[in-house]
């Protein structure tokens, strides 16, 4: 059992309250996840040669103290990328000039400890082990600005409680995915995915599910032709939301045992397992509020 939020504001005037509005909502789930909990947010995206990525120094000797400053540096010595940091606490976003994958395997040669939480123009991620209200004061998510955002809580079932295990999952650059639920047959779509060159980092079943629709798409599916063949491919349970830089996207198995529910207005979709999340969100009592369907695909743009 797992928490499942997300929010899409439509009217630019709202941004900078997008991480004050989530934060309960993402508190809201904390009886469904307790022991993690991540957030991807997506802001206005940088200058086509420019990209930035996440990185999380939890895992290494010097954890919250991490030189990412002295990082920034060395990557602008070898690389000369023009980077520069900006930190809290273990977690760490790096904007640059240039492609990402030359500053990704520097940044790994640097420390292998070191982990690679999302890469991309406009997506910054955050998630670690402890409950939701412990992560979001860690990384002051109440503060977080921009149009939309997926976040979620964890109660581990099927991997361990570490922070690469927690969600929101990444694949390629600007896709998260986070899910509720469990899938029958991840190893199958492992061996699948990895004659075709695409590497896993954990044993996660919802890391299967993001490197498949994210491969998906990569192969030139539109996300709706990317989703249907989810339902295809991916057999379980599960509620999926996904994050891309113009959308938020919402999917349920054809069985829908896992709960969610949306909220409509003029401001904003909002997204939840439980209504208990959306209850303190403006003028949400004139909300349309729905339960999605099962086996159906909904998507909001901004």
């Amino acid at each position: 059992m797992c928490g499942i939020v997300g929010l899409l504001l439509k009217k630019p005037a709202l941004y900078s309250r997008l991480g004050e509005l989530m934060v309960p909502m993402l508190i809201g789930m904390t009886e469904r996840g307790p022991d993690s909990a991540g957030m991807a947010v997506f802001g206005q995206p940088l200058p086509e040669g420019q990209r930035k990525i996440s990185v999380y120094s939890g895992l290494t000797e010097a954890g919250a103290a991490y030189d990412w400053i002295g990082l920034a540096d060395a990557l602008n010595a070898a690389l000369g990328v023009h980077a520069h940091v900006v930190a809290k606490g273990n977690h760490a976003v790096f904007t640059f000039d240039g492609p990402a994958e030359p500053v990704q395997a520097f940044v790994q040669a640097q420390d292998a400890k070191l982990h690679l939480l999302s890469t991309g123009r406009g997506i910054e991620l955050y998630k670690d082990i402890g409950t939701p209200a412990e992560v979001a004061q860690r990384y002051d998510f109440g503060a977080l600005t921009g149009s939309h955002l997926v976040g979620h809580t964890r109660m581990a079932t099927e991997s361990a409680v570490t922070p690469d295990r927690a969600h929101p999952f990444t694949a390629g650059e600007d896709f998260c995915l986070v899910h509720n639920g469990s899938l029958s047959n991840p190893n199958g779509i492992r061996r699948m995915l990895e004659p075709r060159g695409i590497r896993f980092e954990t044993d996660n079943d919802t890391e299967a599910a993001c490197r498949f629709l994210e491969w998906r798409l990569r192969e030139g599916d539109t996300l709706h032709a990317a989703l249907q063949k989810g339902f295809e491919a991916l057999d379980g349970f599960f509620t999926f939301l996904m994050g891309t830089p113009t959308e938020l996207a919402l999917i349920r198995d054809p069985f829908a045992c896992k709960p969610a529910v949306v909220a409509e207005t003029d401001d904003y979709v909002a997204i939840a397992s439980e209504f208990r999340s959306l209850a303190h969100l403006p003028d949400v009592k004139h909300a349309t509020v729905f339960e999605p369907a099962p086996e159906e695909m909904y998507v909001w743009k901004i």
